[in-house]
């Protein structure tokens, strides 16, 4: 429903699906199965931490942050897809619109800065092992976190502001499946350019600058590695490291792929499917990452799966 020059938008359009009615079926199936695995992985993993004192220990304690944004952050996109693919309902009204996109730019921003905390995590780990408890503290860690949070929803708020208070007069269609930066910029009636300015100086910024504390902290625990002088050490050393890397990779790849490239070099057909990537595959995929790579939340998982048949043979 295209609105007049003259005419505020109150609701958006989502057609990002449109284009693939005979599949809407099939395409809420296997949403819905990756909606259902990530929460069970996830809150799974939540609840392994706490329940097992073996992993009551900094790496995990923001694994188990890592999994709650994991589940917030495809709460606030998948079930939006599941409504509009098993009703063919895609109208949004604006404040949905609005509200969605700060809460994913928040879960986001902060899932940027908690893998770099990570990141730093294990080079404390790895290069000072006698003092990991000292320096990473209770409260050194919850301060991490906190400020994980609080620069991600900084973050939002600018983000979500400069958006939102631009003009959207003339067309309310987005050509997506959920509102994200790019397509709603390009709705805009309103000139864009400062707000572009701010918007990607600052999403640039924040990937850019975490990706750099990542790249450090890894240069750093490289140069500890090889240091050490038993070969069998280094490589149990660098294995602790190799899920955290892995989840790195497919987040950051696809957040670079997604914001960093020039406009010329993208497809929207392409970043419909960067996008599904990142907000719905990545969030199931890293409980399992974690999980499978991972001896500790192995054995934690066969100690809590068996007292759950021990109780239930008694």
């Amino acid at each position: 429903m295209a609105k007049n020059n003259l005419t505020s938008v109150t609701e958006f359009i989502l057609i990002g699906f449109t284009d693939y009615p005979n599949l809407e079926i099939p395409l809420f199936l296997v949403f819905l199965a990756f909606y259902l695995v990530t929460l069970l992985g996830n809150m799974g993993m939540i609840m392994l931490i706490q329940v097992d004192t073996q992993l009551h220990t900094p790496m995990y304690f923001f694994l188990s942050h890592l999994s709650l944004l994991d589940a917030c952050y495809t709460s606030v996109i998948t079930p939006q897809i599941l409504a509009t693919l098993a009703t063919g309902q895609t109208v949004i009204s604006y404040g949905q619109c609005a509200a969605q996109f700060f809460f994913f730019t928040i879960c986001a921003g902060t899932e940027c800065f908690l893998l770099a905390v990570m990141a730093y995590d294990r080079y404390v780990a790895i290069s000072n092992p006698l003092l990991y408890t000292v320096a990473m503290s209770p409260r050194v860690c919850w301060s991490l976190v906190v400020g994980a949070y609080a620069c991600a929803m900084s973050g939002a708020i600018l983000r979500t502001t400069c958006t939102f208070t631009l003009s959207f007069c003339h067309d309310n269609q987005i050509n997506f499946f959920f509102c994200d930066l790019p397509p709603l910029l390009k709705l805009s009636c309103s000139d864009t350019t400062n707000a572009q300015i701010i918007i990607v100086f600052f999403g640039n910024f924040v990937i850019l600058a975490n990706a750099l504390v990542i790249l450090i902290s890894y240069l750093l625990i490289i140069r500890a590695i090889l240091r050490m002088k038993s070969s069998g050490g280094r490589a149990k050393t660098f294995s602790t490291c190799a899920s955290h890397l892995t989840a790195v990779a497919l987040f950051f790849g696809t957040l670079i792929y997604m914001y960093l490239r020039s406009g010329s070099q993208k497809s929207l057909e392409e970043e419909k499917v960067v996008s599904v990537f990142y907000t719905v595959v990545i969030p199931m995929l890293n409980p399992l990452i974690y999980s499978l790579r991972n001896k500790d939340v192995k054995a934690a998982f066969g100690k809590v799966t068996g007292r759950f048949h021990v109780s239930q043979s008694m």
